[in-house]
């Protein structure tokens, strides 16, 4: 009986102890931490294809969602999307409703007083879209230099005020015909009151396509603005991984292969141009 008993009590242990390995892994004998992490919380505005959008089921799509699910296995954490107006990122990400930002956010000095921001990953370049008689005139192609259209004495900028558009060419001591909204400076540049316009690469694109016979592109960027992952200040233990995880995207089949492989051709229809590179190089 005391043998029986002694057997059953083996087992009841070896029982139990395979139980408790299937919940908690052991960083060392001191430490077990459980498996269980919570959901990964990504906040992104869904209305920027191809970036972040909503695909024909109204679930979320783009190269920053997959950019979020790969870094939900590499932390071996679900990820959930939550969609969130731009404006409203960072205080979502500050009152704890979020986690972590990937959503095409350029890390700027003034955001750096809010957030802490991962290393870069991607560079949202401002390109030109010129005037095609004036590009004539002055030997401009689309495989100019921005030092190439600044040499060129009397140019007449259009920008919208305080943005880039306006901002840049002031800060050069250039001439800038103030419009009111992006489809009045685009005018300008296609009807020849204005010579360039200075913007992100999609208003640029199609600013041009909507103006073939009148403008062309110079691909050249005035500003090559860094794109990072941003954290709560003092989140050392998320920003550090997220470091981690961009420092892979570079490995031979790392996620950069990845995202050109399945973005490439969308990118290039929506550029004319350019895939995936275009936002990898500084």
């Amino acid at each position: 009986m005391k043998k029986l008993i002694m057997v059953f009590f083996i087992i009841l242990t070896v029982f139990t102890v395979s139980a408790c390995s299937t919940t908690t892994t052991t960083n060392d004998s001191n430490n077990p931490t459980t498996t269980s992490l919570p959901p990964l919380r990504v906040g992104m505005d869904l209305r920027y294809p191809p970036f972040e959008t909503l695909n024909l089921e109204s679930d979320p799509e783009g190269i920053s969602v997959d950019i979020a699910d790969a870094f939900g296995e590499f932390l071996g954490r679900e990820v959930v999307i939550v969609n969130t107006n731009f404006a409203s990122l960072i205080p979502s990400l500050n009152a704890g409703e979020i986690d972590i930002i990937i959503a095409s956010m350029s890390i700027t000095e003034e955001r750096e007083q809010s957030v802490d921001f991962s290393n870069p990953y991607f560079y949202f370049k401002i390109i030109s879209l010129v005037n095609k008689d004036f590009a004539e005139a002055n030997n401009i192609t689309e495989d100019s230099s921005y030092e190439d259209l600044l040499a060129i004495e009397d140019s007449k900028f259009s920008g919208i005020a305080t943005q880039v558009s306006a901002t840049i060419p002031e800060s050069y001591g250039k001439e800038v015909i103030i419009s009111t909204n992006l489809g009045t400076a685009v005018e300008s540049v296609a009807q020849g009151t204005a010579d360039i316009l200075l913007m992100s690469a999609n208003p640029v694109v199609d600013g041009n396509r909507a103006n073939p016979n009148t403008t062309i592109i110079v691909w050249d960027s005035f500003v090559s603005s860094p794109i990072g992952m941003a954290v709560k200040e003092g989140n050392t233990e998320l920003l550090n991984q997220a470091n981690a995880f961009i420092a892979t995207f570079n490995e031979t089949g790392g996620l950069y292969e990845i995202l050109a492989d399945k973005w490439d051709a969308t990118i290039i229809e929506g550029l004319g141009r350019y895939g995936l590179e275009f936002f990898i190089t500084q």
